[in-house]
């Protein structure tokens, strides 16, 4: 999950797989880890950076692949809702379906589907191969995001674990920030298709390193359907998901649009583009830190402030979309409220889920691509009916319903902890 960055060696090992290969050693054990140990790490790492970027290369591409491909913006949009649809199923099913199925052997071929659906995109001579592109980008998304964590924290010493999980989530702040504005300038200099294959290349190293370096990851354990209807049953988990859904939902189904609204609304070139999905990115990695200082002790209220700043980047950016400086300036302020709003759902499910942090983390995932996956579908027949200033004001709404739901619920439960993170994630930066 793009920007879910936190930090707590308890939580850490409540999603860990409840045995530890035998070279991990006990926890009493200092020492440090081989340097092959922080290699593999390294490989998985890559791995979600890729994952990340490819699945939202879309966003900054969306104009040049509709017009390219023959088809129109709001069905364009479908590239980001078709893989959404399939996570939102592979999330939890994985799990269901792994058993006890060597983990090591499950994340090389996850990535193998990452770069068969890089290499399907890029060289796709129609819409519906780039559909079933992205298809093959759902089937492994899903179930990378439910794996990737618990197998990281099992490839170095128990002590050492929270920082593996860090690097990992490093991988993925990290391709919130240059990831897709890379893709983009990649994309100006050359094609989309060589934006695809540049990210191909990136996958196929990510491959090659896991391949050599991941260790036997065997498991004793496999989630039960009866754990995930444990957690629907609870009234406080599944408002939480609900919660989740409407504030997801508001944000893909108004930004998964955001460079045809900034070329064609706001009378953007693609390079000024480029530049400010770029502060996007940057300013949202800041945010991402600054707010997980202050998450463990006010969790309601930063959430609060950060989908009210999202509702009114909302519902302002149609308004100034005849002023470049307002256009950008709204723009960050965005980057600002979505930087941190993963962290704070984050931290709110496992607080909500400390018994099951499988099953949470399962759920969580689930519900964040069926997110992804509804409101970039309605946003797209929006867009092509309406216009993306009324796609602007239905994620308007949605966040309305989302603060809402903030406001009738309580951040009970185990508390997760972030305020040690940044020690941890300083020299894992990009």
């Amino acid at each position: 999950m793009p920007g879910c960055s936190f930090k707590l060696k308890s939580s850490v090992i409540m999603m860990m797989e409840s045995n530890n290969p035998a070279g991990n050693g006990s926890p009493a054990n200092e020492d440090s880890s081989p340097l092959r140990a922080w290699l593999a790490v390294g490989s998985v790492t890559i791995g979600a950076f890729a994952f990340v970027t490819t699945e939202f290369l879309p966003v900054g591409l969306l104009p040049q692949i509709a017009h390219d491909l023959g088809v129109t913006p709001g069905t364009a949009g479908l590239m980001v809702t078709t893989p959404g649809v399939i996570a939102a199923l592979s999330a939890p099913g994985m799990m269901l379906g792994a058993g006890r199925i060597d983990r090591r052997y499950i994340l090389i071929a996850l990535s193998v589907m990452l770069l068969a659906s890089n290499l399907i995109s890029a060289f796709a001579p129609t819409f519906g191969w780039m559909l079933f592109g992205r298809a093959l980008l759902g089937a492994s998304l899903g179930g990378f995001w439910t794996l990737a964590l618990a197998a990281a924290s099992r490839l170095v010493k128990l002590h050492e674990s929270a920082r593996a999980t860090a690097a990992i989530l490093a991988g993925v702040t990290c391709a919130t920030v240059i990831g897709v504005p890379l893709g983009t300038l990649i994309s100006e200099l050359a094609s989309w298709r060589a934006t695809f294959m540049a990210t191909g290349v990136l996958v196929a190293i990510a491959l090659a390193a896991q391949a050599a370096l991941v260790p036997s990851l065997p498991s004793q354990a496999a989630l039960r359907f009866a754990d995930l209807l444990e957690l629907v049953r609870r009234a406080h988990p599944r408002k939480s998901l609900l919660m989740v859904s409407l504030v997801f939902g508001a944000h893909f189904s108004s930004y998964t649009y955001i460079a045809p609204f900034l070329l064609r609304d706001a009378g953007f070139s693609m390079s000024s583009i480029t530049w400010v999905l770029l502060g996007f990115g940057i300013i949202g990695f800041v945010s991402n830190f600054a707010v997980s200082t202050v998450v463990n002790r006010s969790l309601k209220a930063a959430l609060m402030t950060m989908v009210v700043l999202m509702l009114t980047a909302l519902v302002t950016m149609p308004l100034f979309r005849h002023s470049a400086p307002a256009v950008t300036a709204v723009l960050m302020a965005w980057g600002v409220a979505f930087g941190a709003i993963p962290l704070c759902l984050s931290v709110w499910m496992q607080r909500a889920t400390p018994d099951l942090p499988e099953a949470g983390s399962a759920m969580f995932v689930g519900i964040i691509q069926v997110a992804i996956a509804v409101g970039s579908s309605v946003g797209g027949a929006i867009v092509d009916h309406a216009g993306i200033a009324t796609d602007f004001r239905f994620g308007s709404v949605l966040a309305i319903l989302g603060i809402i739901a903030v406001a009738t619920l309580s951040a009970a439960g185990a508390p997760a902890r972030v305020d040690e993170l940044s020690e941890h994630v300083g020299a894992e930066k990009c």
